[in-house]
């Protein structure tokens, strides 16, 4: 199999599933604010792991999970047609906690340095030059 090949149907599957979630998925579970971040596919392409992020408390992520589980047989059959391949990989859906993680580690470094949440820089010295 082509190298490339993977990469261009997780490119599919992402772009399915994204589109899905933002304008056929109507389950009210489902937060406004999910997106798909990455998929993988196996080199069999008998799997493709989509990891999604919900930007909201952990309780908006396990209801938004809940229900893209639930429709993971719809999400199955849309990417089925769109790849037209003669076996479409099993969707298996995950949480993507990095964005998260990122933002955390970001306050993390900034409370270190002494700096405000959301400023760029440090906080500018009084230069003294009042003479």
């Amino acid at each position: 199999m082509k190298p490339y090949r993977a990469e261009k149907v997780a490119s599919e599957i992402r772009e399915v599933v994204g589109g899905a979630i933002i304008t056929r998925l109507s389950d009210p579970r489902i937060s406004r604010f999910t997106s798909v971040t990455r998929v993988t596919v196996s080199a069999d392409l008998a799997f493709a792991d989509v990891y999604v992020s919900v930007m909201g408390t952990p309780v908006e992520e396990r209801k938004t999970l809940a229900g893209l589980l639930h429709a993971r047989g719809h999400l199955q059959g849309m990417v089925a047609r769109r790849l037209r391949i003669r076996q479409c990989p099993e969707i298996r859906l995950h949480l993507d906690e990095s964005i998260k993680r990122g933002a955390e580690t970001i306050r993390i470094i900034d409370e270190t340095m002494g700096r405000k949440p959301g400023s760029e820089g440090p906080a500018p010295a009084d230069s003294g030059d009042d003479a």
